[in-house]
């Protein structure tokens, strides 16, 4: 896939980032939100957060190989009407779309998603970023959607934004060492 756009180098997540991402996907949340967006110049040491920032390169993946398999499944029903009626050109216009190589990196995308998530839930979080790191993969995934109402979302959400105020209030020492 020489056109892929999946080639590219992410940019390296600061805390201050982590803050940002974490906060923009709290909506209950807006004014923790804003006041989160400024970087602040200390990454953490901690490997829950480095196999989160994984698991989001990976979820990422997921979500464009997930979105790029469906417009090719609307493209290939398009053009051949129901599989039911014309198998055969529904294999034909399959090798024309290429939608059972997109159906297989969605997969595999999947695949690679849950690996780093596993990782992710076995390594324990050695500060209070790294636990909110993996407390947001969590919600992120499998909360029904971001505005969720039901519980426990809206309480997971605000113990998220507590940690995250936390971290900001009382930074490490490492943090204080740094400034």
């Amino acid at each position: 896939m020489a056109d892929s756009d999946n080639s590219r180098t992410l940019p390296p997540v600061t805390r201050g980032d982590f803050h940002s991402s974490v906060a923009a996907s709290l909506p209950t949340y807006p004014e923790l939100a804003a006041s989160l967006t400024a970087p602040l110049d200390v990454c953490s040491d901690d490997l829950a957060l480095t196999i989160w920032r994984e698991w989001c390169a990976a979820r990422q993946n997921v979500i464009e190989s997930c979105l790029r398999q469906q417009g090719l499944e609307t493209k290939l029903f398009s053009m051949v009407g129901s599989p039911l009626d014309a198998p055969e050109a529904l294999q034909a216009a399959d090798k024309q779309v290429g939608y059972s190589e997109a159906l297989e990196e969605e997969r595999h995308a999947s695949t690679v998603e849950e690996g780093v998530a596993e990782t992710l839930w076995d390594t324990p979080a050695e500060s209070i970023i790294g636990a909110t790191a993996k407390l947001h993969a969590v919600v992120t995934k499998w909360h029904p959607s971001l505005i969720s109402d039901e519980y426990p979302w809206p309480q997971i959400r605000s113990v998220i934004a507590d940690l995250l105020k936390i971290d900001v209030k009382h930074p490490s020492v490492e943090t204080q060492l740094v400034r």
